[in-house]
């Protein structure tokens, strides 16, 4: 049976012609119909902890169904289904009016509000009909769910309960309404009668449990929904948030939405309520997947730099200390994935973690060196630095399997990922006669995501006077640097291969991840210009953004998840590395295409979106099972505005780089509120005039491009 990380096919797309709804707020989310009824037999149902705790909540009005009129979206986790009861027998209209005002967040609470717009009083009958069949989120998603173990349904003066108990794993939920009559057929039913002109009101609460243990109501029915948690945490999260001001309307909606999309995708440790961090996406991955987490919170510096220490402390407290060769664990690895669904740890052996990327372990170095160039506190850094160490080992011990300096991948059990990089469909790493690699593989941005993470160690360490630990961690990277512009360099092609296949042979696709070289800074200043180029070829550049395989390449196919397929936050990277290297121009068209592209979604840009050209069609066609919001394509868009200022904080040194290149059309900016340092700064660009105010005590603006990873600010190779 396949599991979260294995299964090789695709997701369902949401059920219903008439769309979906979604709702999101930590470890729950609710996918329905756009009446707001959860349909059975489709992938919807409200989840709490990778398990479908409703699988069927159905509303019926005097027996019928509500005649829908409106969905009105509020926040994240609230909307409004706005719908009418069915016309007495006689009457053309109706004059009862349904509204089912929905929160989601540790389980659900939905306000029914019945208002009657006629003349006399109305009698009628309401019926909530509720299934669970704690389904894991990876059977709903992929269309197989079965029922497992022993279900049992008890009717009682506290309402519904349903609960699920297999494997020692005891599953649970409750639902309940004042003065509702609960059936044991799953039903809860009250008759009442709405007075002329006025209304009736009952709130209906979902509690899901686990072992016993029922989640804590996030609204509880005598708050105020404004005064709760989630509703406290997003106000805050808006309050604190950049503002961008530009002319170019579709540039400022999209960074708008980028804020509002992770915020909406910050999940909180039970455990640890101060620790924040960024789920993956919504709705199947609202939880912590170590390469997406890592790169949104980085590319998420310039909005709030707590969700990179929020990602890193729960990526360290998870951290890898034996070796399994069922979840790919190893010491100092940094997890791929976690989940809570029995189908997902059944197949880990009991355990809730996988740890089967190759490319997490040293972005989380990565990440905790930029980190402290923005100037975390030295106890955060205190802290994590000896998880950053163990990460350092990981690479040197156990990510070089064979001994000649490249990481590479292999997985240990048949129920592992093929591919470990992000690229990990099982033909994500192909030929250019379209053959699958086999592994072990040596990623190429793999190499530059090493090579990146031996240099911040060794700025850490040189700056805290460890010169023994700089000067390993530097001799590293030089040697790392080296051998890979020589192994995957293809002379021949002007390009550097995708990766090195098991027997070291270079798997000589065009791909997007050589753009991923370009920003870590691992590629050699001669052949910079030729990858530019080849980035921006037609074969690779679609107008709308890079794909992620050339179209001259036998695996391409533009409809693919990862063979030809546009990818923002590959596009926000490749032209974060386009304007590292000083080539400014290509940088900018890739982020033309980008926020075009984004205009095109509404302002949201999707996790994927087909690689058709430009010129082929007006707009750019939706993958059909992207997730949207997604974390890193929604951060994207803070990545191109934070390269497009060419915004480098090097707090412990004193320097701010900024030397701003945007594009004409976004010639006039002006972003305030941009945590630095524990202070807030303002920046504007003008006829290439740049003025900067709020500037922490110390920090000098230098008016250039920080210079390429390699060599340190004062100029001295590391």
């Amino acid at each position: 049976m396949p599991v979260g990380w294995t299964f090789a096919g695709e997701p369902s797309t949401f059920g219903g012609a008439a769309g979906s709804v979604t709702l999101v707020e930590g470890a729950a989310f609710c996918i329905s119909g756009r009446t707001g009824d959860i349909q059975v037999g489709v992938p919807h149902g409200l989840f709490f902890r990778d398990t479908r705790v409703l699988s069927c909540w159905k509303l019926l009005v005097d027996g019928e169904p509500p005649e829908a009129l409106a969905t009105i979206s509020r926040e994240p986790f609230a909307t409004t289904f706005v719908g009418r009861a069915r016309p007495v027998q006689g009457r053309a209209d109706s004059t009862l009016l349904v509204l089912r005002h929905r929160y989601v967040g540790g389980g659900m609470r939905e306000d029914l509000v019945l208002r009657n717009f006629g003349d006399e009083p109305a009698s009628c009958s309401l019926e909530l009909e509720a299934q669970a069949d704690f389904a894991d989120l990876f059977e709903v998603k992929e269309s197989r769910v079965r029922l497992h173990g022993r279900h049992r349904i008890v009717a009682g003066d506290d309402g519904l309960r349903f609960d699920r108990r297999w494997l020692g794993d005891l599953r649970g939920v409750r639902v309940h309404a004042d003065g509702w009559l609960a059936r044991d057929s799953g039903v809860l039913s009250v008759k009442v009668t709405v007075p002329a002109r006025g209304e009736f009101i009952s709130c209906v609460q979902v509690h899901p449990s686990v072992d016993g243990v029922e989640s804590p109501p996030h609204y509880p029915s005598d708050q105020l929904v404004e005064l709760a948690e989630p509703a406290r945490r997003l106000r805050e999260w808006r309050h604190t948030n950049p503002i961008v001001h530009t002319e170019h309307e579709g540039f400022s909606q999209l960074v708008r939405r980028a804020a509002e999309d992770l915020g909406a995708l910050r999940i909180v440790d039970p455990e640890h309520r101060d620790r924040i961090a960024v789920a993956a996406g919504a709705p199947w991955f609202m939880t912590v997947f170590g390469r997406d987490s890592l790169l949104t919170a980085w590319m998420a510096l310039p909005l709030d730099q707590s969700l990179a220490v929020g990602t890193l402390r729960t990526l360290a407290q998870y951290q890898g200390r034996v070796v399994d060769l069922r979840s790919d664990e190893e010491p100092g690895r940094i997890l791929h994935e976690m989940r809570d669904g029995m189908d997902s740890t059944r197949a880990l052996g009991g355990g809730s973690v996988y740890y089967g990327s190759i490319d997490s372990t040293p972005l989380f170095v990565m990440l905790l060196g930029e980190m402290y160039r923005w100037g975390v506190p030295p106890s955060d850094l205190d802290e994590l630095l000896p998880a950053a160490d163990r990460a350092i080992a990981w690479i040197e011990q156990y990510g070089d399997r064979d001994g000649d300096g490249f990481i590479e991948y292999l997985r240990g059990s048949d129920q592992g990922l093929v591919n470990q990089g992000w690229k990990d469909s099982f033909d994500g790493i192909t030929f250019a006669d379209g053959r699958i690699a086999e592994p072990p593989l040596a990623l190429a941005e793999v190499q530059g995501y090493a090579y990146a993470a031996y240099l911040a160690r060794a700025e850490i360490a040189q700056r805290m006077g460890d010169l023994a630990l700089a000067q390993r961690c530097g001799a590293r990277a030089s040697a790392l640097r080296t051998a890979f512009n020589e192994a995957f360099w293809l002379p021949d092609r002007g390009y550097f291969a995708l990766a090195l296949d098991r027997d070291k042979r270079p798997v000589d696709s065009v791909a997007s991840n050589i753009g991923h070289c370009l920003w870590t800074g691992i590629v050699d200043e001669d052949k910079a210009a030729v990858v530019a180029q080849r980035l921006l070829e037609p074969e690779m550049f679609t107008g709308w953004g890079v794909r992620t395989l050339a179209s001259s390449m036998a695996a391409y196919n533009p409809m693919s998840y990862h063979n030809g397929s546009v990818w923002p936050h590959d596009n926000a990277i490749i032209a974060a590395g386009l304007m590292r290297y000083g080539h400014v121009a290509q940088a900018q068209v890739v982020a033309r295409g980008l926020i075009d592209a984004g205009a095109a979604f509404a302002g949201r840009l999707p996790e994927l979106f087909c690689g058709f050209d430009r010129s082929d069609f007006d707009a750019p066609i939706p993958y059909p099972t992207s997730c949207s919001p997604q974390a890193w394509a929604a951060a994207s868009p803070l990545l191109l505005l934070r390269s497009m200022l060419r915004l480098d904080p090097d707090v412990p040194d004193g320097r701010v780089w900024l030397a701003p290149m945007l594009t004409s059309e976004l010639a006039d900016l002006r972003l305030d509120n941009v945590p630095l340092a524990g202070s807030r700064i303002s920046m504007s660009v003008s006829n290439h005039e740049v003025a900067v105010t709020g500037m922490p005590p110390g920090l000098e603006v230098v008016r250039k491009p920080r210079p390429v990873p390699g060599t340190n600010p004062r100029g001295a190779t590391l």
